[in-house]
C-alpha cells in the first residue's frame, strides 16, 4: 500500500521548497532559515552534525565564521550600525540544508530553485525590456546582483552541458546558458560578465583538452556570440566608455570614479593588512578605518572619497576578509574556494565546480561577492544538490 508523509515530513519538505524560492526577498531570510533550522533539529540534525563536519567545505565555513567572531574581541560589537560582515554567516545554511536533502526531499528543494530562478529572471527580463531600467526594483535587487545572478546560471548551464550525455539536453542546456550571458551583456555588471566569460571558456577547456578542435571550435564559437552581443548591447558600449573615462580621470590624479575608487580601497586595505598581518583591525571595523586613514594616507590623497561613494566594504573579498581578521582570515578564504571545488569534485561534478568557484574567486576581486544577498545562497544551493545528489546514486 502507498504510503503517505508524515506531518513531520511535509514539514520538512515545505521548509526546503520555502528557503530555496523565497531567498530572493531578502526581507523573508528570517522567516525560511529559521524554518530550515526547525526541520534540521526535527529531523534529528545535531545527532548528524559530526558527519557534515567532516565535509571540507562545511569546516571551512565553520572556521571562517569563527575566525570572524573571535575577530570581535579586537575590533567592535555590531551595534554601530556596520554589520555587513554578518552575511558571511549565511553560508552556514549549507549545514541544515545539506544534512536535509535526500531522495524524496531533492525534488522540493530542486523545484524552488529553479522556479524562484524563473520566476526573478523573468522580473528582471521584464524590467530591462518593458521599463529599460536593469536590475529588479521589486525585489530591491541591483543591476550588480541581477548580473551576477545571470552569470552564475550561465556557468551551471554550460557546466551540466559538458557532463550531458544526451545530446539533445546538451544542446539545451548550452543554448540557456547563450541566453543568459546574451542578457547579461546588457547589465552593467563589467567584471562579472567578464568573469562568466573565463569561467565558461575554462569549463570547456577542461572538457575538450584533449580534444583540441572542439575545444578551439566552441571557443570561436563563444568569442563571436560575445562579439554580437556586444555590438548589439548599448549599455555595453556605455560602461566601455566609462572605463576610458575612468582611466582618463586617473591620469589626472582623480579617484571619483568606479576604477579610482575601488583602486584607493585597495592601496588602502593592503597597507592596512601590511601593518597588522596576523590579527586585521578587528571584525566590524575595516569601513571605520578606512574614513580615518585617509585623511594623512599619502597626505590626503583620497580624503574626498566617501562624499563621492559611502564607505561599505573593500571590493575585494580577500581584502575585506584580511582587514576584519589578517591573513589567518585569508587563508580561510582560500580553504573555502578549496573545499567548494572539492565538493563539486568529489560528486563527479569537477567541470561544474571549477567554472563556479573560477566565478567566485574572479567576481570577488572587485567586490565582496560573497557577502553579496542572494549569491551565497544559490550557489550553496546548487553545492548541496550536487553533493546529494551523489550521495544518493551511491548508497548501496
Amino acid at each position: 500500500m502507498r504510503t503517505f508523509p508524515s506531518w513531520q515530513e511535509l514539514f520538512i519538505r515545505f521548509a526546503l521548497f520555502f528557503v530555496c524560492i523565497s531567498f530572493w526577498r531578502g526581507d523573508l531570510n528570517i522567516y525560511s532559515f529559521s524554518l530550515l533550522v526547525v526541520a534540521w533539529l526535527m529531523d534529528g540534525g545535531l545527532r548528524r552534525l559530526h558527519q557534515t563536519l567532516k565535509l571540507p567545505l562545511v569546516q571551512a565555513i565553520v572556521l571562517l565564521c569563527a575566525l570572524l567572531l573571535i575577530g570581535l574581541s579586537w575590533g567592535e560589537l555590531p551595534d554601530n550600525g556596520r554589520t555587513k560582515w554578518l552575511k558571511y554567516f549565511i553560508l552556514l545554511i549549507l549545514i541544515p540544508l545539506y544534512s536535509l536533502l535526500n531522495k524524496a526531499r531533492m525534488p522540493w528543494a530542486t523545484g524552488g530553485l529553479v522556479t524562484g530562478y524563473l520566476m526573478v529572471l523573468g522580473l528582471g527580463v521584464y524590467q530591462w525590456l518593458v521599463t529599460g531600467e536593469q536590475g529588479i526594483a521589486l525585489l530591491n535587487m541591483s543591476y550588480l546582483s541581477f548580473s551576477a545572478m545571470l552569470g552564475a546560471g550561465a556557468i551551471a548551464a554550460a557546466g551540466l552541458a559538458c557532463v550531458s550525455r544526451s545530446a539533445v539536453m546538451g544542446g539545451v542546456l548550452w543554448a540557456a546558458a547563450l541566453a543568459l550571458i546574451f542578457i547579461q551583456f546588457h547589465q552593467s555588471g563589467r567584471v562579472l560578465l567578464l568573469a562568466t566569460l573565463i569561467a565558461i571558456v575554462w569549463q570547456v577547456y577542461l572538457r575538450f583538452k584533449i580534444d583540441l578542435r572542439k575545444f578551439v571550435g566552441i571557443f570561436i564559437a563563444l568569442l563571436i556570440a560575445a562579439g554580437v552581443f556586444a555590438y548589439s548591447s548599448p549599455v555595453f558600449q556605455e560602461r566601455l566608455l566609462l572605463v576610458k573615462s575612468d582611466i582618463a580621470s586617473l591620469q589626472q590624479g582623480h579617484y571619483n570614479s568606479s576604477l579610482g575608487y575601488r583602486l584607493a580601497m585597495w592601496d588602502v586595505g593592503v597597507h592596512a593588512i601590511a601593518e597588522r598581518p596576523l590579527t586585521g583591525y578587528g571584525t566590524g571595523v575595516p569601513e571605520r578605518y578606512f574614513e580615518a586613514a585617509i585623511q594623512t594616507y599619502k597626505d590626503g590623497l583620497y580624503k574626498d572619497l566617501p562624499a563621492f561613494q559611502k564607505t561599505s566594504h573593500y571590493h575585494n573579498d580577500w581584502i575585506e576578509i584580511g582587514m576584519h581578521v589578517g591573513i589567518p582570515g585569508m587563508l580561510a578564504l582560500l580553504f573555502l574556494y578549496w573545499g567548494w571545488y572539492q565538493a563539486f569534485r568529489r560528486s563527479g561534478l569537477g567541470i561544474l565546480g571549477a567554472g563556479l568557484v573560477t566565478y567566485i574567486v574572479l567576481a570577488g576581486m572587485t567586490d565582496t561577492f560573497l557577502i553579496f544577498s542572494r549569491m551565497p545562497v544559490l550557489l550553496l544551493a546548487i553545492t548541496a544538490l550536487a553533493m546529494s545528489g551523489y550521495k544518493q546514486n551511491n548508497q548501496v
